[in-house]
């Protein structure tokens, strides 16, 4: 089989790519009402499956190389190379030995080799930012209050920070944050801990730059476990904990042991027999019985008495994987360890019964850590002896995906910890102990509609569009609730579009970029005007069976620590049914942890086809192996670390070599590809920000809020302050209203995220866009003559709201709001009367500048005091200051 390359990734998923398009025109029926009814979403999903069934064919090196090539970004993202410093990792080391504990260490080998790094290479990260956010930052002095530290996935062992960067750059732009990025190092070279110290050096890494207050940790797949196992570290070692955690399809349980692993997935793209690849050196491990027989053949080749070793004689020494396992310390005849030499605890074996009888497993079946591990607390947090005590946590949960039932008791767990503890007889003192310390945690679980595993990842898609606008409001929510302060965040609605891909339903696809022609542009709008139809019409549906909102909504009010939505793929929210009717919070305790015999069945079932299929390579590796163990290892005095580890298998005088990471094509397309929506996004805010500085007129508002006076419309868009004074804005307008372009649209919008209270209720403050106005005219232009106001200009009416006037008119003859030029000059005295207006046909010069008395101004003349009371009734007689 040809190596892992873009031509041969791009030869084998060609045919899945042509077979998906023409299956989804001819299965228009069933993929009704699914995300697969989107075209991008059908192609999208089975592109990643077919490429992870091909990437099962090729070694694990092949496959960590291919996605971990360089990858450009966008001329529009800002990425800075930063480095975790070796104090840091140490600090970290010895957080999680404390963590550990004495049996914890013996467990996992020892309390060094999870330290040691190839070449001593440190700990590398990227920031990742917005160039315009990057801006806004260095001018306030460098300083940020929104930082995201991500994990990426990968179940534990591919994947890197070049591959996932197009998420994360979304991730970004749509919470207005700085994003940090380690490249933790990857099993199955680097077996837990040595992710999990990675991540933790990470976090204190960002304690020297941040307050706790200002980061909120995210992880998708693996990188969410690891997240998890990570609060859990920071909370029992005492470390400042972040304003909060998202977790999107975070992998917690290890020893899949809830039903959805064992169920038909069709509509997710993880393997259901899990892991498995073509041999190599570094996967699979030989299990304790074939390292034994290779100590032999290697000790006969060190004293000259063994005869030629051939691959066929090699095949036929190789062990049953499942039978009894001998516990043998194997070490070759001049006492140094062997690759193989970990001892294990044969009650820690990973047994089940199959068929009637007990099956004891041998070979390794998660490349993260050795199968006596699969149930520690840090490996699997679903096995925590509780989950309270943490910041508040968004869990995103795919309906579809073969995780989702861990995910679900994750979320129902962490918000209520006695409920969810585990038996009494997995109970030690620490473990109730910290039961009865650590409260609920809030978390908002949500779970939608038939979506695969980690489902941003397609995030050309309308479902991911709406999973990333959830994590931006979840992520200001936390940010504003630590800091108590209002956290803005961009509502791009109306420049974020999704046009038609010819789907069944006639529904989304990939994102386009407008090219400026007019007609291109007209047929977007039409696009556009009929999607939001849709839309409607989707959600007026939807609201008839019991709707409550849309994903990215204002938090509602926690209940029993949760808020628990179900959510369609049309981003619309339902009540979440009740736990005691989903499959799983059904499992009982004593269940949770334990590994189930179906999924055991697969994963042999496939082990013996890979075994059979790549019987020969596997017997070259085991040639490799037995040149290497005469060679010798370098080994940790006193410790054994696992058998996948490159700490305990390095040969001796054989040099390390630094292999420098070359451009990949086909991710370079991929994260194109995943970068259209954004790509669109910005280039439709720039070409009507284009559009509007085309406009003559120079536009100004005075801003109620920090009376710095008047200021134009472009430094409020551009230069919105990162935080804003807790008390909400009482002004029916806001100081940076988005400006609209030549057709009415605004540039931008705003949502202001505040929590007064610290509790779930978190209140919204919209900012008003300039077309929500057009809903005043009528009733503007009564008030303005009920008044006695004058209009200002021939054609145009002051708007007015609760009897205040707003810094422009409304241009009654066209179809959009136009804004009425308010020269900066000093405002005339009060007394002075209102200019009657001039007439557009004559010479007649132009009055003197009007005044007007700002929100902030008139609030307490009509009754708002500090308190924001209501104001009192106006009178129609009641005079404008002038």
């Amino acid at each position: 089989m040809p190596k892992l390359n873009t031509t041969s990734v791009s030869l084998a998923v060609t045919p899945t790519v042509v077979s998906t398009l023409f299956s989804h025109y001819l299965n228009r029926g069933p993929l009704k009402e699914r995300p697969t009814a989107h075209l991008s979403y059908d192609e999208g999903l089975h592109l990643v499956k077919c490429f992870l069934e091909y990437a099962s064919h090729h070694t694990v090196e092949e496959l960590q190389a291919f996605t971990a090539q360089w990858v450009p970004h966008p001329q529009w993202i800002k990425v800075e190379d930063a480095i975790v410093s070796e104090a840091h990792l140490k600090e970290a080391a010895r957080l999680l030995q404390e963590q550990l504990g004495e049996d914890g260490i013996r467990r996992v080998g020892g309390r060094e080799w999870w330290q040691w790094r190839k070449d001593d290479a440190p700990l590398e990260a990227e920031w990742i930012e917005m160039k315009s956010d990057a801006a806004e930052r260095k001018a306030n002095g460098g300083k940020t209050s929104r930082v995201m530290l991500y994990i990426h996935g990968g179940g534990y062992f591919f994947g890197s920070v070049d591959e996932h960067r197009y998420q994360m750059q979304r991730h970004a732009r749509k919470l207005k944050a700085r994003v940090f990025a380690p490249r933790y190092r990857l099993a199955p070279q680097f077996p837990f801990p040595c992710g999990l110290l990675d991540t933790v050096a990470a976090y204190l890494h960002l304690l020297t730059v941040q307050d706790p207050k200002e980061i909120v940790l995210a992880g998708d797949s693996a990188g969410g476990g690891m997240v998890m196992a990570a609060l859990c570290v920071l909370r029992d070692q005492g470390i400042p904990l972040p304003a909060g955690a998202i977790l999107i399809s975070p992998w917690v349980d290890l020893t899949h042991s809830f039903p959805s692993v064992g169920n038909p997935a069709p509509m997710d793209y993880i393997p259901q027999y899990g892991f498995h690849h073509k041999p190599s050196r570094s996967w699979p491990p030989p299990n304790e019985d074939d390292a034994a027989m290779l100590a032999t053949e290697a000790d006969k080749k060190r004293r000259g008495k063994a005869g030629k070793l051939t691959t066929g004689d090699l095949q036929n020494k190789q062990q049953d994987p499942v039978a009894t396992s001998s516990n043998e310390r194997v070490t070759a005849q001049d006492g140094k360890t062997t690759s193989a030499g970990t001892v294990h605890d044969p009650q820690r074996f990973l047994s089940v019964d199959i068929d009637g009888k007990t099956v004891r497993l041998k070979d390794q079946i998660q490349l993260y850590t050795t199968n006596e591990l699969l149930d520690h607390p840090l490996v699997s947090p679903i096995l925590q002896p509780t989950l309270g005590g943490l910041p508040p946590l968004l869990i995103m949960v795919g309906g579809a995906e073969i995780l989702r039932d861990e995910q679900i008791y994750l979320a129902h767990k962490c918000a209520n910890p006695s409920k969810y503890a585990p038996p009494p007889e997995k109970m030690d003192e620490q473990g109730r102990a910290q039961l009865a310390k650590y409260e609920p945690t809030d978390v908002q679980l949500q779970v939608w509609d038939d979506l695969c595993h980690v489902a941003p990842t397609l995030s050309f898609t309308r479902p991911a569009k709406y999973m990333y606008r959830s994590v931006a409001q979840f992520g200001a929510w936390c940010l504003a609730r630590a800091q108590r302060v209002g956290i803005e965040i961009p509502d791009d609605d109306d420049i974020s579009f999704i046009t038609t891909s010819g789907s069944a339903t006639g529904d989304d696809g990939e994102t386009t970029q407008e090219d400026g022609q007019e007609k291109k542009r007209t047929k977007q709008d039409h696009v556009e005007k009929k999607k939001q139809e849709e839309e409607r019409i989707a959600l007026e549906q939807e609201n008839k069976s019991g709707a409550v909102g849309k994903a990215g909504d204002a938090l509602p009010p926690f209940v029993n620590h949760m808020v628990r939505q179900r959510v369609t793929r049309h981003g619309v929210t339902h009540p979440l049914p009740k736990a005691e009717e989903l499959d799983g919070c059904k499992l009982k305790p004593e269940e949770v942890g334990v590994i189930k015999a179906g999924q055991v069945k697969k994963w042999l079932t496939a082990k013996n086809l890979w075994d059979t299929k790549y019987a020969a390579t596997k017997a070259k590796v085991y040639k490799r192996i037995i040149d290497d163990m005469v060679a010798g290892y370098h080994t940790f005095p006193g410790e054994q670390p696992p058998p996948t580890a490159l700490a305990g298998r390095r040969r001796i005088g054989e040099k390390s070599q630094h292999k420098k990471r070359v451009k990949g094509l086909g991710l370079a397309v991929w994260s194109l590809w995943g970068s259209k929506h954004d790509e669109a996004t910005v280039a439709r805010g720039r070409e009507r920000k284009a559009s509007h500085a085309e406009q003559p007129m120079e536009t100004t508002a005075v801003s109620p809020n920090d009376g710095e006076g008047a200021r134009p419309f472009s430094d409020i868009a551009s230069q919105a302050p990162s935080t804003t004074p807790l008390e909400p804005p009482r002004s029916p307008f806001s100081n940076d209203i988005a400006t609209p372009d030549s057709r009415g649209r605004s540039l931008s919008r705003s949502r202001m995220v505040y929590d007064e209270n610290q509790t779930g209720e978190t209140p919204i403050d919209e900012h008003t866009p300039m077309d929500s106005l057009m809903g005043y005219r009528k009733e503007s232009e009564k008030t303005a003559q009920n008044l006695a106001v004058p209009a200002v200009g021939a054609t145009g009416k002051r708007p007015f709201i609760d009897g205040i006037a707003l810094p422009f008119s409304i241009n009654k003859e066209a179809e959009t709001a136009s804004m009425v030029t308010l020269d900066s000059a000093m405002s005339p005295p009060a007394s002075r009367p209102i200019s009657p207006p001039v007439d557009a046909q004559s010479d007649v010069q132009r009055p003197g500048i009007e005044s007007f008395v700002t929100a902030q101004e008139e609030l307490p003349r009509m009754g708002h005091g500090q308190n924001g009371s209501a104001p009192a009734q106006v009178s129609a007689e009641m005079p404008i200051a002038t």
